[in-house]
């Protein structure tokens, strides 16, 4: 079976804001689940820890090579829309009152389609870093591996 072929993420400089939209041949439930609950996206992105469900859950994702983040729910509306406030560079090491003035904020929104699920991400506030073009170009190459990762996964269960 070959992979879904999805393309880039794009930076609109104007917004200071990344969007990537894929489609994943899964069904909008398996989706949702996979980017909603924390032990189903740690699976794909990094080791997620949720201290309770829904808007205001709070607590961290931590990558590898890069270290752990801090992560709040700020609005979710299922199984279509969930929205994720997290600490950037300006703002790492200061768990657990780094979602801050210099956080942005990822929101996934998801539809159903013919063929399974289109999800497309949209991150924002990148004006409010230290270093916006950089944030912005790291974060649109991040949502390139970190979604393609979640197809593979979503895909190759399928």
């Amino acid at each position: 079976m070959t992979m879904t072929d999805n393309q880039a993420s794009v930076i609109d400089e104007s917004t200071f804001s990344v969007r990537r939209t894929i489609r994943i041949a899964a069904p909008i439930e398996k989706v949702w689940t996979a980017v909603t609950e924390a032990e189903h996206i740690s699976k794909w992105f990094g080791h997620t820890v949720l201290e309770g469900t829904g808007a205001g859950a709070s607590g961290s994702i931590t990558f590898p090579d890069y270290g752990s983040v801090p992560l709040r729910v700020e609005a979710m509306d299922a199984p279509r829309m969930v929205s994720y406030r997290w600490g950037n560079d300006d703002a790492a090491g200061e768990l657990p009152d780094a979602v801050d003035d210099h956080s942005t904020v990822f929101t996934f929104t998801l539809e159903r389609v013919s063929d399974g699920t289109e999800l497309t991400v949209v991150e924002t506030g990148f004006d409010r870093t230290s270093d916006p073009a950089a944030n912005m170009a790291s974060h649109a190459e991040g949502w390139v591996s970190e979604l393609d990762k979640l197809v593979a996964l979503l895909e190759g269960d399928a």
